[in-house]
């Protein structure tokens, strides 16, 4: 049994991580640590878990007493933590932030997308896991990348639910803003772009176009919409083949041939994908749970390939479809 700790565990994706840990057959969850609820019953926060776990919440942090934590805590915090605590040596890690996704000197962690890195992550002892839009627009790409088949500028616009702006409420995640509206931010300068860019070259060395990315807040909760499009000069029936064959053991990712939606993924760690052909054009539509597949449903498919199990380990999740 895989000994579990979560550090920062009053948000989202924490929340996420313990709906899935409490039925995973081959997780504990030892501990939970949150500095502003210690004491209390996680069920205090995450009322949903009534029933299923009777933790609370503690400051300390045991790290003798468990095999992996999840850092769930905010951008530039888990750089902090990894400098200001010893961590054992048997113990593995997988940040949920973006603070070590790039690649640079000094930084030991391991990019966690399984569908780019299976084989490095089974091997690793640091995981930084992806970011949500990051997930998504890559599972569109990368098969293309693979192929090098990327021949000319990418053009991306991905709409996301209000819980990608996490659980602190803002302007633009309060009901009366969000509800009946779309906005997009961060246009051509959102922070998973060079996340994005680093795995497409990675693939394809040759990489150098411009990857244009507006994303989008939209009024529903969970889930993202991506629309990718870029120049192929092949066939649709030849990219067809180029995704399919790259997916075939990836057992979380899906390409089918009718026009996906978020019903179809929402609250499970699935993405699907559709193509499409326009002239030149090859459009790729990809759908995912941004606190799933895009963040907490990701990190456990990581802590499996860490310990040697199946990466569905307690990942077999239903949609909502209705």
């Amino acid at each position: 049994m895989i000994k579990v700790g979560i550090i920062g565990g009053a948000g989202y994706t924490a929340g996420e991580l313990l709906r899935i840990l409490v039925n995973h057959p081959e997780a504990e969850v030892v501990f939970v640590q949150s500095s502003s609820n210690a004491g209390n019953a996680i069920t205090d926060v995450h009322v949903d878990l009534l029933g299923d776990t009777s933790l609370h919440f503690t400051a300390d942090l045991p790290f003798d007493a468990v095999d992996v934590i999840f850092l769930c805590m905010g951008h530039g915090k888990s750089k902090e933590f990894m400098q200001q605590n010893t961590l054992p040596a048997h113990l593995k890690v997988v940040d949920l932030s973006h603070d070590f996704r790039l690649k640079r000197e000094g930084n030991s962690f391991i990019y966690g997308l399984p569908e780019l890195n299976r084989s490095k992550i089974a091997g690793a002892r640091f995981i930084a896991n992806p970011g949500c839009f990051a997930t998504g627009i890559q599972l569109a790409l990368l098969p293309l990348a693979a192929a090098k088949m990327i021949s000319d500028e990418v053009h991306v616009q991905a709409i996301t639910g209000s819980t990608g702006a996490g659980q602190k409420p803002t302007k633009t995640s309060h009901f009366s803003w969000r509800n009946n509206n779309l906005s997009a931010y961060k246009v051509f300068e959102h922070q998973h772009e060079a996340e994005i860019v680093q795995s497409l070259k990675q693939l394809q060395s040759g990489f150098w176009y411009d990857f244009n990315f507006v994303p989008i807040r939209g009024n529903h909760t969970r889930g993202i919409f991506t629309a990718a499009y870029t120049k192929f000069e092949r066939t649709l029936n030849e990219a067809k083949k180029i995704y399919t064959e790259y997916y075939k053991s990836h057992p979380f990712v899906f390409v089918v041939d009718s026009n996906p939606s978020l019903k179809q993924v929402v609250n499970t760690n699935k993405a699907v994908l559709y193509l499409e052909k326009h002239r030149d054009k090859l459009v790729i539509l990809s759908v995912t749970d941004n606190l799933i597949k895009g963040a907490s449903g990701q990190a456990v498919q990581n802590m499996n390939l860490l310990f040697g199990l199946d990466e569905t380990t307690g990942l077999k999740l239903k949609p909502v479809a209705f």
